[in-house]
């Protein structure tokens, strides 16, 4: 205990005694504390005490800094009081750049477009202030001008003085409008393509070769090939025993005892005659109405021809008017005439007796469907629609176009009256459906569902209750005709090919069975209730394009196929 007093000095304020004056008796002693760390130079703290003191800012021009700023001293202006609240950031500071002073400016890119492409034509533009002019070119007028604010024409006056400026004048010679060296500066004048430069000799190789160009132009003009033929010789060829029987009738009109044998139609099963005579693919086919002891086809070889199919069954009458191809035809209501679309832009009203064309409508554009209106007293009326998505009317007494129906995105396909023949029914390419009033160019009915797809056929069931319309998904497609147009869900027929190419769907007379032919040339029969598949006949080497029921052989059935043949099948 004697030790442990002696190690501590007199006086000293953790000597036992002092402790146990100051803490119970019950506290540990404690020794003295020492350090090893080394003796540290406090001149330094000194200073940046002294100079936090005084709060001076920091002299930006100063190269060595002998002590540690704090943030205030960095931001401090050199000048001026700084300002109590404002933030102590960056922001605030002298931001040098090597390329100079850096300022955030908030420019919209329309402006910094603008004033970009002014400097680039004009050699100025305006800095983000909007208070100065930059760059060598000053502009002419107090106002500036940018590319987007000058006129036209302007533009078009500076462009000339900037390329005078840059060449060199023109020789006194080019300043007369009557010499050829005015031509030759002024390129872009009305004259340039009328006048011709200086001559220039040809070498030898050139000058046989222009002879020799000259030489084949001239032969072609002998032949009569360098001109397209605008018009084409309208004629008819009869090839028949004779027009007029001993009693007076025409040989287009149907027999007195034609009616139906049986109210009960019934699937064909082999072919009884081929009529062959198109050099090409046959594209349509339509019975005789009401009696079909007629047949009307149309091919692209040009030509429509009729065919007898009760007695001879051969060509009656060909129709030569069209100079290319022809797309559609349709009987009127009598079959006394019909109408004809080609590819060559016309429409043709015949004559079915004498091979005569009426007249001939056209307006520049391919007519895909050509209709007459079904009721009597509008057999004047006609419909066609066309390949610039319209359908257009005609009223053929006067020849005028009397209506046009506008609302399709693509080409018309189809015409199909319903309702009475108040409304008729549009399909087009571009995969809907329009119900129309007659006389109205307003859609009253607009059908098109992400599903669908081009309907180039349409046909009318025998109880103008429904409609069948050939969908390019390889399948056939029932839609009422009452108010709503609805799709029938419950009956579609399918099993067919018919993708890329208008195969006609038809109806057989007393409703039982839908027809159509399909793209590997096979005709494909279904039965209306239970819509499955009830036959298929292979008809043709190629597409099989249209079918045709007979009027009144209920058992008999027309195809026709690109192959260029028209079977008849029983």
């Amino acid at each position: 205990m004697d030790l442990l007093q002696s190690s501590y000095a007199p006086g000293d304020a953790s000597s036992p005694e002092d402790e146990s004056l100051s803490s119970p008796d019950t506290s540990p002693l404690r020794l003295p504390s020492k350090s090893a760390a080394p003796a540290v130079d406090e001149t330094a703290l000194a200073l940046s005490a002294a100079a936090a003191s005084t709060s001076r800012p920091l002299d930006p021009s100063l190269h060595l800094i002998p002590f540690n700023p704090t943030a205030d001293q960095l931001w401090a202006p050199v000048l001026g009081p700084q300002h109590p609240h404002a933030p102590i950031s960056s922001a605030s500071g002298h931001r040098n750049h090597k390329l100079g002073h850096v300022e955030d400016a908030a420019l919209l890119p329309f402006l910094f477009d603008e004033q970009y492409n002014t400097f680039h034509r004009f050699g100025y533009a305006s800095d983000p202030s909007g208070l100065h002019i930059i760059g060598d070119a000053q502009p002419q007028a107090p106002d500036l001008d940018t590319v987007y604010n000058l006129p036209p024409s302007e533009h078009k006056r500076r462009r000339i003085q900037s390329r005078e400026e840059n060449h060199e004048p023109l020789p006194p010679e080019a300043q007369n409008p009557a010499s050829d060296e005015w031509v030759v500066h002024n390129k872009q004048s009305p004259w340039a393509g009328n006048r011709e430069g200086p001559p220039v000799e040809l070498t030898d190789e050139q000058r046989q070769y222009a002879e020799a160009h000259a030489a084949k132009k001239a032969e072609k003009e002998a032949r009569g090939e360098g001109k397209e033929k605008t018009e084409v010789v309208v004629k008819s060829t009869f090839h028949g025993k004779e027009e007029k029987d001993y009693q007076g009738r025409s040989w287009i009109t149907p027999p007195k005892d034609a009616k139906a044998t049986n109210e009960r139609c019934y699937i064909p099963k082999r072919c009884v005659h081929e009529w062959i005579g198109h050099t090409k693919g046959v594209s349509a086919i339509r019975f005789f109405p009401k009696y079909g002891h007629l047949l009307l086809s149309a091919s692209m070889d040009c030509k429509i021809k009729i065919w007898d199919v009760l007695e001879s069954k051969t060509c009656m009458r060909t129709y030569m008017g069209h100079s290319k191809a022809v797309r559609d035809i349709s009987f009127s209501n009598d079959g006394s005439k019909f109408l004809s679309a080609g590819y060559d832009r016309n429409i043709q009203y015949w004559d079915t007796e004498t091979g005569q064309v009426i007249s001939t409508f056209s307006t520049g554009k391919v007519p895909y469907v050509v209709k007459l209106n079904p009721d009597e007293d509008k057999q004047h009326i006609l419909l066609a629609g066309m390949s610039d998505k319209k359908i257009v009317q005609w009223d053929m007494k006067s020849g005028q176009i009397t209506q046009e129906y506008d609302q399709h995105l693509g080409a018309v396909n189809t015409i199909t009256f319903v309702d009475n023949n108040r409304r008729f029914v549009t399909s087009s390419d571009d995969k809907s459906l329009r119900v129309w009033e007659f006389g109205i160019p307003v859609v009253i009915k607009y059908i098109s569902e992400p599903h669908m797809h081009s309907m180039p056929s349409i046909a009318v069931h025998p109880n103008s209750n429904w409609l069948a319309a050939q969908s390019l998904d390889n399948q056939i497609l029932i839609y009422s005709t009452k108010e709503r147009f609805q799709l029938n869900k419950k009956k579609r027929f399918a099993g067919h090919i018919v993708a890329g190419y208008a195969c006609q769907v038809s109806f057989s007379p007393d409703g039982r069975f839908v027809m159509s032919g399909d793209g590997e040339g096979s005709c494909w029969f279904w039965d209306w209730k239970s819509c499955r598949r009830f036959k298929t006949l292979k008809c043709h080497n190629g597409v099989c394009i249209g079918c045709e029921w007979h009027p009144l052989e209920t058992s008999k059935v027309a195809t026709c196929g690109w192959d260029g043949v028209i079977k008849y099948w029983d």
